[in-house]
């Protein structure tokens, strides 16, 4: 468990809750205390871990991503589509000024 000065309480909780707007009752806010304190302390413990000279990982398999080529699948449709725009120009739609 973490250490009992840095535990969360279910008055934390409590606080916490009411700043993400939700209502839980005294036992939830218990369960959810501890539960919470119960992965604090794992981070806690995972910071203890020497982690010297390890590179990290791309990925837990540590394989290579298997791309595809990157060639268009569907015909270009861009006339067809612009042709019922209300204003164009060299291929882009044209919209009124938002910013000044």
């Amino acid at each position: 468990m973490t250490d009992s000065s840095n535990a969360l309480n279910a008055t934390d909780i409590n606080k916490i809750a009411k700043l993400a707007h939700l209502q839980l009752n005294d036992e939830e806010s218990a369960r959810y205390a501890a539960s919470l304190n119960n992965i604090l302390a794992m981070m806690d413990h995972l910071q203890t871990v020497d982690t010297t000279g390890i590179e990290p990982l791309k990925n837990p398999f540590d394989t290579a991503q298997p791309l595809r080529d990157d060639v268009p699948t569907e015909p270009n449709r861009r006339e067809a589509y612009q042709a019922v725009a209300p204003a164009t120009q060299d291929g882009l739609y044209l919209v009124p000024k938002v910013l000044d």
